[in-house]
């Protein structure tokens, strides 16, 4: 080789390299001038990352301080996809400690189109730790709080659930999710270029939620809920519902539906099922919805309770005939005896004297037709018609407790101002929640002392001579009434299989501590109230009367 050609060779070799040279000072330039800020930010966001630190949720006690919905440790495991440099093993390494499917987590780790990917949400923290231990490129942790329900079943249509971000979706856990819920913190932390973290450079903290003390008592409401399990098994029933408040408070003691279903499997339990029926379905009342006429009778003084009656077999109104449910004759009877018998010809006659606006009134005064206002999410108004909707017939079945909706709520509300002297106090679920002053329920007189007197030796009666002495507790007297009531079918009438069975009441009977309500859906074999309800409300009340230390009338 000539030293003419070496020499151009070098000359082309030193022109190459000045306009690579060149090109990288124009892009060095060019990213100091022009990406600086976006790649700072960029190299700042690989090595420091703003975490959001979960508060604690307020823990649900019943009324004797039972924990009834807790929040437990737990730690959610994300990855950075594009930090793994191995998915195969990593994935092997997260079913050894996680104990999941490393065949399904694998196409997880391997999608590099992903920065964040979760792993395993609110995971077991020891062995989160366990795979954190490993020290594995890309993966992340931090603390969670799972949800759970220490008493399972019991409870569970009045708690509801949270789900897995631990914010509630229903019952009680909707309903107070605001109190519940606490504020979040956050920690800034830096890692290495592999996504390990190496310290925490900030850290604001968070306020956690509020514990709220409820009126239920857990004891006494697995008893309730054992009891409507037998009663729904005993006569197949498509479902049955209890409510036991105490009239002087407003304080609900006893919540159950049955079936029922364990909170901390929300996931796997169907929506009808996790309802709480009591609050948000309706049904027509029956006979147990006569209180309103007769009370307002008494009220008006249209009526005393020896006042006489001579009532025939039946009763025409418009184009219904209406008769008892069972056949007589003409016959005497006081307004005390209309009731404790249940006469529907009696009842409907006392009606028609009072007429539908005063009927109508006492409807809303009792509180039927709008929500009683307890603290539970979705509670239904019932379905009560205004009178410029009545048809010539609706004074023959409103009073009778047929041709409108009530929720077992609203009927044992109503039943609680009998027994508290004509007071109607608002059922509430909330005692109290912490750092606040208890609840203070809404409170209204709508009855005098002594009507209110009058229609519970009326309803005394009932149990002791009349349809509900399935009822009676040995050593105490009991008020209440029993109910039964078809079912409107799709044709716009009655069916003539599925009914209501249902009986409210008190005890004891003269200073009341405890109202009580068992509905039962479509039993079978049976469809008095006084046959299907009576004897649950009987073995319910023997239990809570024990429980309570409420000493023998």
């Amino acid at each position: 080789m000539t030293a003419r050609v070496a020499n151009r060779r070098i000359r082309l070799l030193v022109a190459v390299f000045a306009v690579v040279f060149s090109a990288a000072l124009l892009r060095a330039g060019w990213l100091q001038a022009v990406r600086a800020q976006a790649l700072g930010s960029l190299a700042t966001s690989q090595h420091h990352e703003t975490i959001s630190v979960p508060p604690h949720r307020g823990t649900i006690y019943d009324r004797r301080g039972v924990e009834l919905a807790v929040g437990s440790r737990a730690t959610t495991v994300y990855a950075n996809p594009r930090q793994i440099q191995d998915p195969r093993s990593a994935s092997l390494a997260v079913e050894k400690t996680l104990g999941l499917d490393a065949d399904k987590v694998y196409p997880l780790l391997a999608d590099r189109s992903h920065g964040f990917v979760y792993v395993d949400r609110q995971a077991d923290p020891g062995l989160a730790q366990a795979l954190q231990d490993k020290h594995l490129a890309g993966f992340g942790f931090y603390p969670e709080e799972r949800r759970n329900y220490p008493q399972k079943r019991v409870g569970a249509s009045v708690l509801g659930y949270a789900g897995v971000d631990n914010k509630g979706l229903a019952g009680l856990e909707l309903q107070l999710d605001k109190t519940l819920t606490g504020t979040r913190g956050e920690k800034t932390i830096v890692k290495d270029p592999f996504g390990r973290t190496l310290e925490v450079v900030d850290s604001k903290p968070g306020t956690d939620g509020k514990n709220v003390y409820l009126t239920l008592d857990h004891s006494l409401q697995g008893q309730v809920e054992r009891v409507l399990e037998e009663t729904r098994q005993r006569w197949a029933a498509k479902s049955a519902s209890a409510i036991v408040m105490d009239p002087r408070t407003g304080g609900i003691l006893a919540l159950a539906v049955d079936p029922g279903y364990d909170a901390n499997r929300f996931p796997n339990v169907s929506q009808d099922r996790q309802r709480n029926r009591a609050v948000t379905d309706t049904y027509e009342p029956g006979s147990t919805f006569k209180i309103v006429t007769i009370s307002g009778a008494l009220e008006t003084g249209q009526v005393t309770p020896s006042t006489k009656f001579t009532l025939p077999p039946e009763i025409q109104v418009a184009d219904r005939k209406i008769h008892d449910a069972e056949p007589r004759g003409t016959e005497k009877m006081t307004t005390d005896q209309i009731l404790s018998r249940s006469s529907n010809v009696g009842v409907v006659t006392i009606a028609e004297a009072l007429g539908p606006d005063r009927i109508s009134g006492w409807i809303g005064r009792f509180g039927f037709g709008r929500p009683t206002g307890v603290d539970y999410p979705g509670e239904s108004k019932g379905i009560v018609l205004p009178t410029d909707r009545w048809s010539g017939s609706t004074i023959g079945n409103v009073p009778i407790g047929q041709g409108i909706a009530v929720t077992p709520m609203q009927m044992v509300a109503a039943y609680s101002a009998i027994a508290n002297k004509g007071i109607w106090i608002q059922p509430h679920l909330v005692d109290r929640v912490q750092g606040e002053d208890p609840v203070q329920p809404v409170r209204r007189r709508i009855l005098t002392t002594q009507t209110a007197d009058e229609v519970r030796h009326m309803l005394r009666e009932v149990v002791e001579e009349g349809s509900g002495t399935a009822a009676q507790v040995p050593g105490y007297r009991i008020a209440g009434k029993t109910g039964t009531a078809a079912k409107p079918d799709a044709s716009g009438g009655y069916s003539t299989s599925a009914y209501v069975a249902s009986f409210v009441g008190f005890v004891p009977a003269k200073q009341p501590r405890l109202v009580i309500l068992v509905a039962v859906d479509e039993p079978r074999g049976a469809i008095w109230g006084g046959v299907v309800a009576a004897p649950a409300f009987a073995e319910i009340a023997k239990f809570a009367l024990q429980y309570f230390e409420i000493p023998p009338d």
